[in-house]
């Protein structure tokens, strides 16, 4: 398509109402990240580590989303701005082809708009894409690879399958939980009228591209002691042990926004059993086998069924367009909506930070919605999420400042060590104003990295018992305490050890300290 009718078709044209969303959806986040933001995440500093070390996967993630950042890094820099910018963008895309599956199912402007405004009023939407991570991506690419499906229903062909397999090779990359959405979508074309497609190559020459696009993450476990299988069996048994499946099911209210319900529900009972949209009843398999999958893991979060919702909301607009038409019914059609939107603007603070930190307290407190955490941890006044974004600088200022404190001679030989990626990064980043080495971990990819030298005559260690380093080391002295409002209570007030004469070797040390989770 030429550049200038394209620009027409988005400024004014077919796509004019998922473009605008769009481009709203952008400056909204944008916006919330100059005036609204708390401060950068604990896993944004962690993903900032892991750009400095590309490589073709992590313990805890596939590798795009951290070789995207280190290209928006060096292009863009550090700042929270440029950190959530792609997010931003990736917010303004989701909604915009959530718009476009509208379309394909038949909708007009109207149930468009129904679609754009239900799904940006999502409140994990609101919240999803605050920060950066590879589940802003992860919404995007499920959004992108449902539409490729959509238009496979309607006209398949070998270049759409190659397309699709581009897209869930992408996916996979990104985050492996857009297996979900092969799978669903292999079992959506194996029970329905599309099964005789499995009789040509090219639904099998996209899982081939798209395998082929995930094997540099292949590989690199089978050459790290499967890392990444290590890690998910570890934090589902330890730190998500606690959810349930009446967890993930009730969170699905709550994380879309409870007056959302309606919309999405009936969109879905729309594709299984709407004659008019028979063809696309895939669509709706789609988001009950990813639904089952993460149901029989026991302990999923809600939020993992989050990206297979954008046909859900589609549905939802054409189903609203056609029961609002004319008089009373549109109004109300408004009216609901209007429900819809006042909903999320009241919950619009527990989503994503808009609200100054002790505002936000009294106005949960009000509400009476106590913090949340899916991790097992005691919390304070804050949930996690926005407890995460506060102290990080503050550990590194004072890490700094007992550094600074030891001789000459022992800031050469002396290393920084902790025992989560949180305060490992937090050392990375914010301590290189202050002249601090990096920091080495036991922690993820902390670990794996290595202790870095074998020579070091001095260990500070930011937090833990001091039991623990007594077993090892001759000397620990605490030589200072972190503090910091509003973080996670066990980030809170943590000692500052300074540790001399290892008991053992560093490297035989190494071995036993390790912890993927």
């Amino acid at each position: 398509m030429k550049i200038r009718p394209l620009f027409r078709a988005l400024v004014t044209g077919a796509y004019a109402v998922p473009f605008w969303f769009a481009v709203g959806r952008v400056l909204l986040q944008l916006a919330l990240t100059l005036w609204g933001s708390y401060g950068i995440f604990r896993d944004e500093l962690y993903y900032i580590a892991c750009a400095e070390h590309p490589a073709a996967g992590y313990v805890d993630q596939p590798p795009l989303s951290i070789l995207i950042l280190a290209v928006s890094r060096l292009l863009t820099g550090d700042s929270l701005f440029a950190l959530r910018f792609l997010p931003a963008l990736a917010a303004g895309a989701t909604v915009f082809v959530t718009g476009l599956i509208v379309a394909e199912l038949g909708g007009g402007r109207r149930a468009q708009a129904y679609a754009c405004i239900a799904w940006c009023a999502s409140l994990i939407n609101l919240g999803m894409f605050t920060i950066y991570s590879m589940n802003a991506f992860d919404h995007l690419l499920w959004a992108l690879g449902i539409y490729q499906f959509t238009l496979l229903l309607k006209a398949p062909s070998p270049r759409r399958w190659l397309l699709f397999g581009v897209l869930l090779g992408l996916g996979l990359l990104n985050k492996i939980s857009i297996l979900w959405l092969g799978a669903g979508i292999g079992v959506a074309i194996a029970v329905s009228r599309e099964r005789g497609v499995f009789r040509t190559v090219w639904p099998w020459a996209a899982a081939g591209v798209a395998m082929l696009l995930f094997t540099p993450f292949v590989v690199w476990n089978l050459t790290h002691d499967m890392a990444h299988l290590e890690f998910i069996r570890n934090a589902t048994a330890g730190k998500y042990s606690g959810l349930t499946p009446w967890t993930f099911i009730s969170g699905q209210l709550l994380i879309q926004n409870p007056v959302n319900l309606l919309f999405w529900f009936s969109g879905l009972l729309f594709l299984f059993f709407g004659r008019s949209l028979r063809q696309y009843l895939p669509l709706a398999i789609v988001f009950a086998v990813a639904s089952v999958i993460l149901l029989m893991n026991g302990h999923s979060k809600a939020e993992y069924l989050a990206p297979a919702y954008p046909p859900l909301f589609a549905a939802g607009g054409v189903l609203a367009e056609r029961l609002f038409a004319g008089g009373w019914r549109t109004a109300l059609g408004t009216a609901y909506l209007a429900g819809v939107v006042i909903a999320a603007i009241v919950f619009a603070p527990l989503a994503t930070p808009v609200l100054p930190v002790e505002t936000y307290i009294r106005y949960a407190e009000t509400l009476g919605i106590a913090p949340s955490t899916p991790e097992h941890q005691r919390l304070d006044r804050l949930p996690q999420f926005y407890a995460d974004m506060f102290g990080w600088e503050k550990k590194a200022a004072d890490v700094a400042q007992v550094f600074n404190a030891l001789p000459a001679s022992d800031r050469k030989q002396c290393a920084i060590f902790g025992d989560n990626y949180g305060r490992c990064a937090a050392i990375d980043l914010f301590g290189l104003r202050y002249g601090l080495p990096k920091a080495i971990g036991s922690h993820n990819n902390y670990w794996l990295w290595g202790p870095r030298d074998s020579n070091y005559q001095v260990i500070i260690i930011l937090g833990g018992a001091l039991a623990d380093k007594q077993r090892v080391f001759d000397s620990v002295a605490i030589a200072g305490v972190s503090s910091a409002p509003y973080c996670m209570p066990y980030e809170n007030n943590l000692s500052i050890y300074v540790c001399r004469g290892l008991k053992v070797p560093l490297k035989e040390l190494w071995a036993r300290v390790k912890h993927y989770d």
